[in-house]
């Protein structure tokens, strides 16, 4: 289906979707990439610092873009060790989401290329705070992530600047440019611990669906040559289908290793606030986002029925979300026994579902309709947890918490695609 203006139906998954749809939907899981840094790195500055801040985002990125980039590759089938491969993994990265940063490729050969930000969303919310915060992002974050994501490709894969921010003359485009090239006589990067303890994770290893030969358009994986304007219009349904859910694995993966990263310096539970906190931003703007990429209708039950089922804060096959409808304003929301409530730890946001209650869940159905909420429900049928999903229409509606206003208030919440079409 190209929208969702049908009647729910709890059976829906991403199956269900058309191409067009699907790769709409996959924009959205793309940004939420980007989303989750507007709402975690806030609070880690807030609570810990600028230094803590900085050295947070980039073991985040470190410690998540080498697995997601190799599991990545296993999905599409164009798993190797030169430049193009390189490159395919950037362009199927929730750290380059499509459009919000317009990335441009160029690839010489096996052994080099350069890519280009003609605009970068990101450096465009920077840009605003100082060049010293320009400086902290396009220096010494952007140097070891983007050789940590070369490096799950060839440990002698390298990233280096031909130019980049702070931008002289200030209207500078593109914004920066990189050379990707293989050194043979450099020495190999090795993945930092962080990395090792994610990469350990239940949800590092959960299984990649595999992508089923289709006739319907689009490429089934990615083994032909690179193309430099690729794009998710460029896959086949099953393809997508198999993309949005590794997408969908990326962001978790960064939420973990941000929440590890934090735990290491500050302990479990400034962990488990900042990722709370992290949750109920990014997820809020996202329901607020969804209606509009899957033309879902309304800001009733139903609708906030609807938006649950495509939200990337939950991952299908990680964590067994049901949904029901339940009456004209009420649904049903509940979580039974998955890998996702198994990790053994507290690193991650699936160990917040504790809480009651619930600052995430509230923000996510109240950023359909501020007059909804989730109500905890005794959990029945082997559920482990279980909420009553309410929209009442006589409540006064709920003003956004300042983890959602924060957010709201980015160009990256803002950011409005433009649909590119799909390939035959």
């Amino acid at each position: 289906m190209d929208d969702y203006r049908s009647a729910f139906d709890p059976a829906h998954d991403l199956c269900v979707l058309s191409r067009r749809a699907l790769a709409a939907l996959g924009r959205e899981y793309m940004l939420f990439g980007h989303l989750l840094n507007r709402a975690g790195l806030p609070p880690v500055h807030m609570r810990l610092g600028g230094q803590a801040r900085e050295a947070v985002a980039i073991e985040e990125w470190m410690g998540a873009s080498p697995i997601y980039s190799q599991r990545m590759q296993r999905a599409l089938r164009f798993e190797g060790d030169d430049v193009g491969t390189i490159m395919r993994n950037l362009q199927l990265d929730v750290g380059f989401a499509h459009q919000y940063m317009d990335v441009r490729y160029a690839l010489e050969d096996d052994g080099r290329g350069v890519f280009w930000l003609q605009r970068c969303g990101a450096l465009l919310e920077v840009e605003p705070h100082g060049e010293a915060a320009v400086f902290s992002m396009c220096h010494a974050i952007e140097d070891p992530t983007f050789d940590a994501t070369a490096v799950a490709t060839n440990p002698r894969a390298r990233c280096r600047p031909v130019h980049r921010p702070p931008r002289l003359p200030a209207d500078r485009v593109p914004h920066c440019l990189w050379e990707v090239f293989i050194d043979p006589d450099a020495e190999p990067v090795r993945e930092i611990p962080l990395t090792t303890r994610v990469r350990a994770s239940k949800l590092a290893h959960l299984p990649i669906e595999p992508v089923a030969a289709e006739t319907g358009g689009g490429w089934n994986d990615y083994t032909q040559p690179f193309a430099p304007d690729f794009h998710l219009g460029y896959l086949s349904h099953a393809a997508l289908v198999c993309v949005g859910r590794e997408l969908l694995v990326q962001n978790h993966l960064l939420v973990r290793a941000l929440m590890m990263a934090v735990g290491d310096r500050a302990g479990e539970d400034v962990a488990r606030a900042i990722g709370l906190a992290q949750w109920v931003g990014s997820a809020a703007v996202a329901s607020r986002r969804l209606p509009a990429a899957l033309g879902i209708p309304g800001d009733d039950v139903e609708a906030v029925l609807k938006v649950l089922q495509f939200h990337p804060a939950f991952l299908p096959g990680y964590l067994r979300v049901g949904l029901e409808r339940l009456g004209r304003d009420r649904g049903r929301l509940t979580i039974a026994d998955c890998e996702g409530l198994s990790e053994g730890d507290a690193f991650s946001w699936y160990a917040l579902l504790d809480v009651a209650p619930h600052p995430a869940l509230d923000a996510m159905v109240q950023g359909v309709n501020p007059r909804a909420r989730c109500v905890p429900a005794t959990p029945r049928d082997g559920a482990r947890f279980a909420w009553d999903v309410v929209v009442d229409a006589a409540a006064e509606p709920v003003a956004p918490p300042p983890e959602v206003a924060m957010v709201e208030a980015t160009g990256t919440a803002r950011f409005a695609f433009v649909d590119p079409g799909v390939r035959d």
